[in-house]
């Protein structure tokens, strides 16, 4: 069996009226990079602080990190590191000093070669007596993890982390992340980037409270049974609507100037994209559907419990 860093079942909680997570069933392997995919408003962020001790849950069993998540979230919260999605150190202080008074916050020993240590992993020594105020989105986003970082957390918390950050730092906050889980540290991250969903090692996801799917990124994908089809040429953007009537079309979305038709009936599709091919003359190819594919049929799937 594998070393387990959350393995928690049944794990419900309620805002009011709101039955905002429902019967949660997770494992999280240690070392491991576990990301949680759904729309707004779907439980994400509450599921995450609830298995990393920062909420209680209502009902259930489990333990993370060893320690019971109704019991001992306090011990749980020692051993994690938030990094929330809004900037939330402060701007009038350097970067230093940021780091300084997170590890006076912790009590921590020799904070100046504890600080030094979190400014030379993270590439900020050069950086260390600008105001945190002046910094772009990636580097107070590099700060921000660095603050996560000072006490060695076992486990880290990133909610949708890269937020309204460049590409190339995305990517080198990517490349960090895989070194910490090469480390031996768990991390959990919620995003709604796709490309950031298939660096995790395991996916979970989330709509309305429950979990509809988990596993890798190809199993997510291989268990909606999909058949995707991509439609390209002259006039086809206007064609979606017209597509998704077509007979085992479930969905249609747009993927740059193509677009992808997808369906559970893979003999019903590709007669409807055979056909549609010798008709209007586009260019039409079956393709491996896509985690993006697979979200959307997801979401498509879910049924909010106080709709219509």
């Amino acid at each position: 069996m594998p070393d387990l860093a959350i393995d928690v079942s049944g794990i419900n909680k309620h805002f009011g009226d709101r039955h905002v997570v429902r019967d949660l069933a997770l494992q999280v392997c240690s070392g491991e990079i576990y990301g949680f995919l759904g729309p707004n408003g779907s439980g994400k962020t509450t599921s995450i602080r609830m298995l990393c001790g920062l909420l209680t849950p209502d009902s259930g069993r489990g333990s993370c990190l060893g320690f019971d998540v109704l019991r001992e979230s306090a011990a749980i919260k020692r051993e994690v590191g938030y990094m929330t999605q809004k900037f939330s150190l402060w701007d009038d202080l350097t970067i230093a000093e940021n780091l300084d008074f997170v590890a006076r916050m912790f009590g921590m020993a020799k904070r100046r070669q504890v600080v030094d240590r979190a400014l030379d992993e993270l590439g900020l020594g050069g950086r260390r007596d600008q105001l945190a105020g002046t910094l772009s989105g990636g580097w107070k986003q590099r700060l921000s993890l660095a603050a996560c970082l000072l006490h060695e957390p076992r486990l880290l918390l990133l909610d949708e982390p890269t937020a309204g950050v460049d590409p190339m730092a995305r990517r080198d906050f990517w490349e960090e992340i895989h070194r910490l889980s090469g480390g031996g540290m768990t991390v959990l991250v919620s995003t709604h980037y796709m490309d950031e969903a298939e660096r995790c090692h395991r996916l979970a996801y989330l709509a309305y409270g429950s979990l509809l799917a988990s596993g890798t990124a190809g199993e997510v994908v291989a268990g909606c049974r999909l058949h995707t089809w991509q439609v390209s040429g002259h006039g086809v953007a206007d064609l979606a609507e017209r597509l998704g009537r077509l007979p085992g079309a479930d969905q249609v979305a747009s993927f740059g100037t193509a677009l992808h038709v997808a369906g559970q009936d893979g003999a019903m599709l590709e007669a409807s994209m055979l056909a549609l091919a010798d008709e209007s003359g586009l260019h039409v190819i079956p393709v491996a559907p896509s985690l993006e594919d697979a979200f959307i049929h997801l979401m498509g799937q879910a049924r909010d419990p106080l709709g219509d």
